[in-house]
């Protein structure tokens, strides 16, 4: 036996020694955001921003306004307020093609606010966040721009959803055109873009009319075929944008409901070459029936405990949504994709709904009780019945529920922001003050010796081979290697818009010095725009490399990459008409 070895046995035997605790994941404060992050994007791989309510929160502007805006500095957990025209309030958001984050949809600024923040109607907003170019990563000069007389969208719109498709351009769906207490009691049933498409003129939605009245902020996600899957309420359908047609799929089951304000939370899962099928997975949310009268709610009817998973093939349209539980039923929790595939479950409660003050009995001004502050890991691969765990995973006692964000970013460690249900900032109970603490979830290899990326191209073209260094640290095994293209997403009520995971091939080198990487095939495998790139060695994860994927155009972009052999395969799986063979 080796002298390292019978030294360790040794303490392991002295009285009252104990080994070593193995590394967890930890919940760690970082500061104050002082504005409530109800929802925030990453826009570079140091900065978030984030946006609340026109109306009281603590943080100014230069010219003495309240702030509303804020970008978040991830190296000096610092917040600097962004100076806002219209109420971002309950909006969405996502980058696209050319790297710009939008914001779209608001609400109209409460009067008596108005003073403070002079604020304009938010609700046809469209606010800009170019690339931020301070080469010092701090943002310096960096800002939000609005046009309200050229830039403005078609309809007015609250609680609505984005998704990025595949010309680079932002699908909006949906949303309330005017304030209501609960129900969606005004919809907005149909579909515009970013830039405008048809016109400028929305496009009719029969399933957005279905769906009511608990739909507003529905879950969105762009398939690698093209078309747009959409969930609201319990039903779901298959969009086609280009030929402006749908196709409806199967409701989740048991009453299963998972947008707002029953407001479970969904993912569209990693996908892999070579097929790239795509899956997705909704969770938790309620079964209550949508015909239940308000005064019949309580804070405390407990969350579905439910996921339901169905995989877009038509064997899988055909089997239907498969049905396993987490741990906990949970109100409000929201999904994050992680670079070695799996899923983490986060925030929400144990009880009640989404909205503040509008139904039967609240909890102080809340619609939701019992915070849950232990995450739950999801993983796809394993068998059904143990993909959930909480081993391992701390618990917070900071509540993130209502009007709360959370991100991952490029440390590859998970930000934690906001909670505020309430009707302004409040920091008084009953129910739960207004939240400006700010915290990262940290994994356990977060300060151990990682793997390092070198030499990775700010832009890379799809279908295309690149090397990038990789420093591998010592006694890290390189038998199991994933190198993850992600979207990071848009982070608001309980749902990610544009979240997305595309798995690479890849080849390590005979020295492990370095990878030669295929990127995705095409731009509607991966809708063009910014991206991260996560390479996962072991249990060990790198920082995230910030990329360009595809041309950088302004959208919409035509078509990148190469089609031939996806689409023959994918018009296999799905019997779809035509084979597009762009360039051949």
């Amino acid at each position: 036996m080796r002298l390292g070895s019978l030294l360790s046995l040794a303490y392991l035997l002295l009285p009252g020694a104990a080994a070593p605790s193995a590394p967890s994941w930890k919940f760690v404060e970082k500061g104050n955001s002082g504005i409530v992050g109800l929802e925030a994007i990453v826009v570079s791989p140091t900065l978030v921003v984030m946006f609340d309510r026109a109306t009281n929160d603590p943080l100014h502007t230069p010219d003495g306004k309240v702030a509303w805006g804020a970008l978040w500095n991830l190296e000096t957990n610092k917040a600097t307020p962004l100076k806002l025209l219209t109420d971002s309030f309950c909006a969405s958001g996502a980058l696209i093609s050319n790297g710009t984050m939008v914001s779209v949809g608001g609400n109209i600024p409460a009067p008596a606010d108005l003073n403070q923040t002079g604020a304009y109607d938010g609700r046809m907003g469209l606010r800009l966040f170019g690339p931020c170019l301070d080469p010092n990563g701090e943002g310096e000069g960096c800002t939000i721009f609005e046009d309200l007389d050229n830039l403005q969208m078609a309809e007015t719109r609250w609680y609505t959803s984005t998704a990025r498709i595949f010309d680079g351009s932002l699908m909006i769906v949906g949303g309330i055109h005017e304030s209501t207490p609960f129900y969606n009691d005004d919809p907005v049933n149909n579909f515009e873009f970013f830039p405008k498409k048809d016109g400028g003129v929305p496009r009719p939605s029969a399933f957005l009319e279905r769906s009511v009245p608990v739909n507003l902020f529905p879950r969105v996600f762009a398939l690698p075929d093209g078309k747009v899957f959409m969930l609201a309420n319990n039903q779901t359908i298959i969009y086609d944008v280009e030929k402006n047609t749908e196709t409806i799929l199967p409701d989740l089951p048991n009453g299963q409901r998972v947008s707002n304000p029953f407001d479970g939370t969904a993912a569209l899962l990693p996908l892999s070459p070579p097929l790239y099928i795509p899956e997705v997975i909704a969770c938790g949310g309620s079964t209550k029936s949508d015909t239940t009268p308000v005064e019949e709610l309580s804070a405390q009817d407990p969350a579905t405990s439910q996921c339901a998973r169905i995989t877009l093939s038509p064997a899988g349209i055909k089997k239907g949504w498969v049905v396993e539980h987490m741990p906990q039923g949970r109100m409000m929790p929201e999904m994050v994709l992680l670079p070695n595939g799996q899923v983490l479950i986060i925030n929400g409660g144990a009880t009640g709904y989404a909205a503040v003050d509008s139904i039967g009995v609240t909890f102080g001004p809340s619609n939701a009780a019992n915070p849950i502050g232990t995450p739950v890991l999801y993983t796809p691969s394993a068998p059904l019945g143990r993909r959930f765990s909480q081993e391992g995973l701390p618990t917070t006692d900071i509540a993130r529920m209502y009007h709360s964000s959370v991100c991952m970013f490029s440390g590859r460690n998970i930000l934690l922001a906001g909670n505020n249900p309430n009707g302004n900032i409040t920091f008084i109970p009953p129910g739960q003050p207004g939240e400006f603490r700010v915290q990262t979830l940290d994994p356990p290899f977060f300060n151990q010796a990682r793997p390092t990326l070198t030499n990775v191209p700010s832009k890379i073209a799809f279908n295309q081979r690149f090397t990038i260094g990789i420093d591998i640290p010592a006694g890290v095994s390189a038998s199991s290697i994933k190198v993850a293209l992600i979207d990071l997403g848009f982070s608001t009520h309980a749902f990610h818009s544009s979240g997305r995971l595309v798995f690479m091939d890849f080849i390590l080198s005979p020295n492990r010095r370095s990878l030669t990487i295929t990127s995705p095939p095409n731009n509607r495998v991966y809708p063009p725009g910014p991206a991260y790139i996560f390479v996962t060695v072991g249990d060990t994860t790198s920082a995230g490399a910030h990329v360009m994927v595809g041309s950088g155009a302004n959208p919409p972009v035509p078509d990148q990459g190469e089609f031939l052999f996806g689409a023959i395969v994918y018009s296999i799986l799905t019997r779809a008409p035509g084979i597009r063979l762009p360039g051949l």
